[in-house]
């Protein structure tokens, strides 16, 4: 027993000492990947469950998540088999609601500033018809330039949304000066769309100019701040184009409106 105890020990000394014969590197005969696993793999919440990971190449992870949803939906399951998606795809959903909502408030938040500051409550409403051009021209250049809505062109959104309220109130604030110093609705907006056209184009085609690099993306690592470039100057180019003639027709139209009351009830 001794001696095979030795002979064994020699043996491991030397197969281990030697490294030029039956030596067999591991990356030769394994493809190796170091990838980050979660700590609960085989079980969550005390149920035992079977992990499935999707990784994506260069398809867009919001349309990966939704044929995922469908398969998911169309799949039988007993009544013991739960499917669940979890991972990145329910914390971009997750950020898309933050930010609609987001997006709303910010809306809101700025009609009631307006009406404070106009006092009243048409004009705000007059100024904010400059939006939805803006979310038209962002669904556009985004379906043009094959971009996805995702969080960098939200965050574009929301600065198209502030970039193109200004320029309507710059419409609206001088029309309605105009209007109190005794012009008629029409000569007013006529006016003031004249006289804002050349402050309007010059911020808006500095913005557009600035964005175009960056839209571009050809910069390393500029691709994801792409999308946000992409849908300012969708948005912005089709908002200031839509708003010198829709902010002063709505305008006309209101206040128009607002002025026959006035002289029908001061007749009668």
């Amino acid at each position: 027993m001794q001696g095979a105890g030795e002979s064994s020990s020699q043996s491991r000394e030397s197969s281990s000492g030697d490294h030029t014969t039956g030596y067999t590197p591991l990356n030769s005969v394994a493809n190796i990947k170091l990838i980050n696993t979660p700590t609960e793999v085989d079980h969550y919440q005390i149920r035992r469950v079977i992990d499935i990971y999707v990784s994506t190449k260069t398809e867009a992870l919001q349309k990966v998540g939704g044929e995922i949803d469908k398969l998911l939906v169309s799949t039988k399951t007993d009544k013991n088999t739960v499917l669940k998606m979890r991972g990145a795809v329910v914390s971009m959903n997750r950020s898309f609601l933050e930010f609609g909502l987001g997006l709303i408030v910010s809306v809101l938040l700025v009609y009631l500033i307006l009406m404070a500051q106009f006092t009243s409550f048409i004009d705000p409403f007059i100024i904010l018809m400059a939006i939805p051009p803006g979310l038209a021209g962002v669904v556009l250049i985004l379906l043009v330039t094959g971009s996805t809505l995702n969080i960098m062109s939200l965050m574009g959104v929301i600065m198209m949304t502030g970039i193109v309220v200004s320029n309507s109130i710059l419409i609206v604030e001088f029309a309605g000066t105009l209007h109190q110093q005794g012009l008629s609705p029409l000569e007013a907006v006529v006016q003031s769309c004249k006289i804002r056209l050349r402050p309007i184009l010059m911020t808006s085609l500095a913005t557009l100019l600035g964005m175009i690099p960056m839209a571009l993306g050809m910069e390393a690592g500029s691709e994801q701040y792409a999308p946000l470039a992409r849908a300012v100057i969708g948005g912005l180019a089709v908002s200031v184009v839509v708003t010198v003639f829709l902010v002063p027709a709505v305008y006309l139209l209101v206040h128009g409106q607002q002025e026959k009351n006035s002289a029908i009830a001061e007749e009668a």
